[in-house]
C-alpha cells in the first residue's frame, strides 16, 4: 500500500469523524430543534462540559484533517523525479531508414 493510500483513507476517516462530531452538537442559535419544541431551557448535569467537548474535538479534528490534507501532498512530490519521459529523451532516436535507390529504366 501506498504512502498516499493511507493518508486518504486517514482523510476519509477524519472527514467522517468530523461530520459526525458536527451533527450531534446542539446549534447555538436555536435553529431547526427549537422551532420544534427542542430549544427549553432544561439542561442537564454536564452538559457544559459535553458542549466544550465537542468544540474542542471539531476544531481537533478540523486541524488535523487541514493538516492531512496538506501532507499528503508529500508522496506525490516525491514521485515526479522518478517518472522519466521518453517523448523529451533525445538518446534514443531512431535511425532514419536507409535510401535505397531506384532502379532506373532505359527510355524507349
Amino acid at each position: 500500500m501506498s504512502t498516499f493510500t493511507v493518508f486518504l483513507v486517514l482523510i476519509v476517516i477524519v472527514a467522517f469523524l468530523l461530520v459526525v462530531v458536527i451533527m450531534v452538537q446542539n446549534p447555538k442559535g436555536g435553529g431547526l430543534s427549537s422551532s420544534f419544541g427542542g430549544g427549553g431551557t432544561q439542561q442537564l448535569g454536564g452538559v457544559q462540559k459535553t458542549t466544550d467537548f465537542l468544540d474542542k474535538s471539531t476544531w481537533t479534528l478540523a486541524v488535523l484533517l487541514l493538516a492531512l490534507i496538506l501532507l499528503s501532498n508529500v508522496p506525490i512530490m516525491g514521485d515526479v523525479g522518478t517518472v522519466e519521459s521518453r517523448a523529451l529523451d533525445n538518446t534514443e532516436r531512431t535511425s532514419p531508414i536507409p535510401a535505397t535507390p531506384i532502379e532506373q529504366t532505359p527510355n524507349e
